[in-house]
């Protein structure tokens, strides 16, 4: 009889501690009754009921707007300061431009949410902008804290890249900027898509600093459901997470499938160049041989 090893007990213990409240939201979200924790019978019926829901549907909507442009706007962001604190190992200020770019990884979201309010009031009185805090602010928020981890994933890959490659085709003529486009950005894509996802996925889960930077009419999903958890759970909200729990898992497998079908053609052409080039190398003595023979006689 095979027996489980402690780490294999402990993976399947972790495993469960994780999924397997994901498991019971999505079940629940199938019952009939109005009550959560009484279960009565198979039904689909909070899922048709979404549709006249347009307060916590229009949340929904606008969380998946706001965390589309932070996950773009982060990776833009993270991806520059990382390639700035990787490539240009010398500058002045270098230390403190790499401390702000961390500091929302460690800085209280309160704190942060305060100041960004703070911030904000006093740039309405000042210039006039932003009139009114709503998806802009929020969007704002998003994107100061989510480029700090973004930041931090690319400038991992950015030092395992190999240096040659692009300086190779700097000395066949190349433009930095091209180089960091058609070299440099396809072999940072896989962490490119991770930091992305992070992004989209700390936007979308986010409460407390929504809750400083938002205005009237622009209350997010996790907004909507702590005031509504506040007086009870609804089913409608199960029957929401569970649908953002399949949309998050199909684009999460589209990822993984298309990053790996690239990988294994990146592989695949590397290996042929190498067995290309190999062949040319053996076939050269050859060629010299002949030539030499074809000069004897």
């Amino acid at each position: 009889m095979k027996r489980f090893s402690f780490s294999s007990v402990m993976l399947v213990l972790g495993l469960l501690f994780i999924y397997l409240p994901m498991l019971i939201l999505v079940i629940y979200s199938f019952n009939a009754s109005k009550l959560v924790t009484v279960w009565g019978g198979w039904s689909v019926k909070w899922y048709v009921g979404l549709l006249d829901n347009t307060q916590l549907m229009g949340s929904v909507m606008r969380s998946l707007e706001i965390a589309c442009y932070t996950a773009v706007a982060a990776v833009a962001l993270g991806t520059l300061a990382a390639f700035v604190l990787t490539r240009v190992t010398r500058f002045k200020g270098r230390t403190l431009f790499g401390g702000l770019v961390t500091a929302p990884l460690v800085m209280p979201e309160v704190i942060t949410g305060l100041s960004l309010l703070l911030l904000f009031v006093a740039m309405a009185q000042m210039i006039g902008w932003p009139q009114e805090r709503g998806i802009v602010t929020i969007w704002i928020a998003h994107t100061t804290f989510c480029a700090a981890y973004v930041a931090v994933v690319v400038s991992a890959r950015l030092r395992e890249l190999d240096l040659s490659i692009e300086e190779a085709a700097m000395d066949l003529g190349a433009k930095p900027w091209k180089v960091f486009f058609l070299i440099t950005i396809p072999m940072i894509a896989p962490s490119l898509a991770a930091g992305g996802m992070m992004s989209f996925a700390l936007s979308l889960d986010d409460l407390v600093l929504a809750s400083f930077v938002s205005g009237p009419g622009s209350t997010t999903l996790p907004m909507e459901v702590f005031s509504a958890v506040r007086l009870g759970v609804k089913p409608e909200i199960n029957a929401v997470a569970s649908l953002i729990l399949l949309s998050v898992s199909i684009v999460t497998f589209f990822v993984w499938f298309f990053s790996r079908r690239a990988e294994e053609r990146r592989r695949k052409a590397i290996q042929q160049a190498i067995e290309e080039g190999a062949a040319a190398n053996a076939s050269q003595p050859q060629l010299k041989r002949s030539s030499q023979v074809a000069a004897s006689a």
